[in-house]
């Protein structure tokens, strides 16, 4: 098994990247900082034609995941704004809607849509520091996966999971009838997992399955708490490509390749401590990985693509 080559194509931009997805002919991904610097919260586009980054959207309110529904519209998890949005071809913004059981979720940061134009989404207790970004508006008693039932300003939203405390990523199987979820908690006793969870026909979800978990260090000199899981995305074989990680304990930076069973096939060492990852490319052979210290990174010719 050849190691990945991870190249730095992008970067660094001095706070971290998130969110990657391709669009067709160039990968997009977001920019994140505290409000303090709002002007630096947007999204990117990197052109791999030309190595090109430019300003695609700006002023975006620390919007950390994005997703591409199957025709092709751009919606982004608006952690700064509690709330969901869409990106129009015309260049505006429309909120979605945002309230669960007449509360404001909390902060999401990853989303996926199915083929109903179904939003899921993380909905995780955030890390915004309220001295910058007051929040006059109560936080959910829980961190759950929600789902966001058509993307309006008046849709309901519908909680889907109620074990989880830090959901970070999420996935929809090929066939759409599994749900993959990392619980990823920074609490030394948390849980740090991937789960899959069968989604049922009346679109709740079963019991999970447990396909991995971080563990800890222990009298290694580095010790601590494994990084679990911060972004996930599928191979052409319906394999998770999963980011985990970091410098501080454990084999350190990796992308994992694991099946819909739990097992390893493949395991790489990541540049950096990772936060999202997402196929792109010709034959969407190409892997790219966002990263904590604000770096866009690419292995080509990975993918498991036919």
């Amino acid at each position: 098994m050849a190691s990945w080559d991870f190249q730095l194509v992008a970067g660094p931009f001095g706070s971290p990247t998130d969110g990657p997805v391709w669009d067709g002919e160039a990968l997009l991904f977001t920019q994140l900082t505290f409000p303090f610097n709002v002007a630096n919260n947007r999204i990117l586009r990197y052109d791999p034609a030309t190595g090109d980054v430019t300003d695609f959207r700006r002023w975006t309110n620390r919007t950390m995941g994005l997703a591409l529904s199957g025709s092709g519209v751009l919606y982004g998890a608006q952690s700064g704004g509690r709330r969901l949005v869409r990106f129009n071809a015309d260049g505006s913004t429309s909120p979605l809607a945002h309230k669960l059981d007449g509360i404001y979720h909390n902060q999401p940061r990853d989303l996926v849509v199915d083929s109903q134009d179904r939003i899921w989404f993380c909905d995780p207790h955030g890390d915004l520091r309220e001295a910058m970004n007051p929040q006059i508006h109560d936080k959910l008693d829980h961190a759950s996966v929600l789902r966001l039932e058509a993307p309006t300003l008046d849709a309901s939203i519908t909680r889907i999971t109620y074990d989880t405390d830090s959901p970070t990523a999420l996935l929809l199987s090929p066939d759409e009838s599994t749900l993959y979820v990392a619980e990823s908690s920074e609490e030394p006793s948390g849980p740090r997992e991937l789960r899959a969870y069968p989604i049922l026909e009346d679109g709740s979800v079963g019991q999970y399955r447990l396909l991995h978990t971080f563990g800890s260090d222990s009298g290694s000199g580095r010790g601590g708490v494994h990084r679990g899981i911060y972004g996930m995305c599928l191979d052409g074989e319906g394999n998770v490509v999963a980011v985990a990680g970091g410098e501080d304990a454990g084999p350190g930076p990796m992308a994992y390749v694991i099946t819909p069973q739990g097992r390893i096939l493949e395991s790489h060492s990541l540049p950096e401590a990772p936060t999202n990852c997402a196929f792109g490319g010709s034959g969407s052979a190409d892997l790219y990985v966002t990263t904590k210290g604000g770096s866009l990174f690419r292995a080509s010719g990975v993918g498991r693509y036919s």
